[in-house]
């Protein structure tokens, strides 16, 4: 049964990679050129959605929150910048060969794999216990018993069936290059494997010019990039990534009860965009990073199994107190608001609460979800009808003009109510072949609504709109079109349910 269900995974993930595809959402990067592993491209619908995706997050960070500003700091940073946080020296994950494959994996993910086979055969007791010994292991960094504990499970290498493994080795995880005009001149800087530390080092500037009170938050959205030995699972893992992270500066002593405000919002904003609960769940962190006292995960059900989708972690005082340790700078905010609770004015370093999601993961999980196949009935006929029923909000393409025919008219007419519409929504005009052939092709980039032209529509001014989900097609006025289609598709829908 098991076998049946992880071959029904793959053949799932292998249908919505073909789809994400052909419908210009996703390519491999630099294809003609046999392309680069774990590195891709958003096409022309790829890009709206991802876009869409990044900007609901920002306008749900900063507009719903009046102590949430927002960020973009620069990709390249001061050195020291990855002394302080940790990254030069502690940057890694523990790396293991199978010599017979001659393949590398990472210790931890194989592990995690085995632990997520038991998970779904229903043996959950063991698949608890199997991770924490994992954590326990990494925790000590006793890479030797990593190692005798994968062999112990009998896991085995998915190419070669065998588990003639090397030692387990700890691998630095970010890139570097060299920024200097002249060869003897240059020096060692790296790309950034995060955007937190970004928003750290800016924490004093933030705080001064905007006049902000703890607690407060900077949110950023921007490009990260990490040496990913094994990348797979399509976008879900990735050499250069998009990251969409806030900082939530708090009084120390009072950063659980944030932890846990921002671990229940953050699963909310999930529910919010049409992901179903049952897909979602948390999962606690067995082993701590070095700079948190509580970590959590949010994680999708994907059909590769749950995986984590975003990050929710207190990271106690640990990067302002090391950039001030390095930086000589003093990273210190003066609470005047403590005396007015009858408590001594007082400067203090601020704890932090991290929310960390990833844009590309949340694009695939978007997608993921969206992918719909059903059967249908056409006059005698059962067929498949494939479509992507994306949150209206999120959907790459609002809705498309469709005239029924290229002439009497209705082309120009269509053209009138495009040239309208098109200030207020992504749309698209399309004329060429039958109207159910157009419909279809809207159906697999997920547009919520279709607007066909016909010879009624010259005569009264009213047109048809049919639904992307149903089916069901309603006449209505051209010009009741623009606030029918703005209240499926507007952020408001979403913002409300959240504030």
């Amino acid at each position: 049964m098991a076998t049946q269900d992880k071959t029904l995974e793959n053949t799932q993930l292998k249908d919505i990679v073909s789809h994400a595809k052909e419908y210009g959402f996703v390519f491999p990067s630099s294809e003609i050129y046999d392309g680069m592993q774990a590195v891709y491209d958003y096409g022309q619908m790829g890009v709206e959605l991802k876009n869409n995706i990044k900007q609901l997050w920002w306008k749900c960070m900063t507009q719903l929150n009046q102590n949430v500003v927002g960020l973009d700091a620069a990709i390249f940073m001061h050195p020291l910048t990855w002394k302080a946080s940790g990254h030069i020296d502690s940057f890694n994950d523990p790396m293991i060969d199978n010599k017979d494959s001659k393949k590398r994996y990472r210790a931890d993910v194989l592990i995690e794999e085995k632990a997520a086979r038991l998970e779904n055969e229903g043996n959950k007791e063991a698949c608890d216990a199997l991770l924490a010994e994992m954590g326990r292991l990494l925790e000590a960094e006793d890479l030797d018993g990593v190692r005798e504990l994968i062999i112990r499970e009998d896991i085995k290498c998915p190419v070669s069936g065998t588990t003639n493994w090397t030692e387990v080795r700890q691998f630095n995880l970010m890139f570097s290059t060299q920024v200097g005009s002249v060869a003897e001149d240059t020096s060692t800087i790296y790309l950034r494997p995060e955007t937190a530390q970004g928003i750290f080092v800016n924490f004093l500037n933030v705080q001064k010019t905007g006049r902000m009170k703890v607690p407060f938050g900077i949110a950023q959205i921007g490009k990260a990039f990490r040496n990913e030995i094994v990348a797979r699972q399509f976008i879900f893992r990735m050499r250069e990534f998009e990251q969409m992270e806030m900082q939530f500066f708090v009084r120390p002593g009072t950063e659980m009860e944030w932890y846990n405000k921002w671990k229940e919002t953050r699963k909310v904003w999930h529910e919010a965009i049409g992901i179903p609960a049952a897909k979602l769940r948390y999962h606690d962190h067995e082993k701590l990073a070095h700079y948190a006292n509580a970590a959590v995960d949010i994680e999708y059900q994907f059909p590769f199994g749950f995986k984590e989708i975003e990050g929710i972690h207190s990271r106690t005082d640990f990067d302002l107190t090391q950039h001030q340790e390095l930086s000589k700078k003093k990273q210190q905010y003066f609470d005047n608001d403590l005396n007015e609770e009858g408590k001594p004015y007082g400067n203090y370093i601020p704890y932090v609460i991290e929310t960390s999601a990833g844009a590309d993961r949340l694009f695939l999980m978007t997608l993921c979800n969206a992918y719909q196949e059903e059967e249908i009935t056409e006059g005698d006929a059962v067929k498949t009808r494939t479509f992507l029923k994306f949150h209206p909000a999120l959907a790459p393409v609002k809705a498309a003009i469709l005239p029924l025919t290229k002439k009497d008219g209705l082309p120009e007419k269509a053209t009138e109510i495009f040239n309208d519409l098109k200030f207020d929504f992504n749309m698209i005009y399309e004329e060429r072949d039958s109207i159910g052939k157009r419909y279809t092709r809207q159906d697999l980039i997920g547009t919520p609504f279709c607007i066909a032209v016909d010879h009624q529509t010259l005569e009264d001014n009213t047109v048809t709109v049919r639904d992307r989900d149903s089916r069901e097609q309603v006449r209505m006025p051209i010009s009741e079109l623009r606030t029918y289609i703005d209240k499926a598709v507007n952020f408001r829908s979403i913002l409300e349910k959240l504030a």
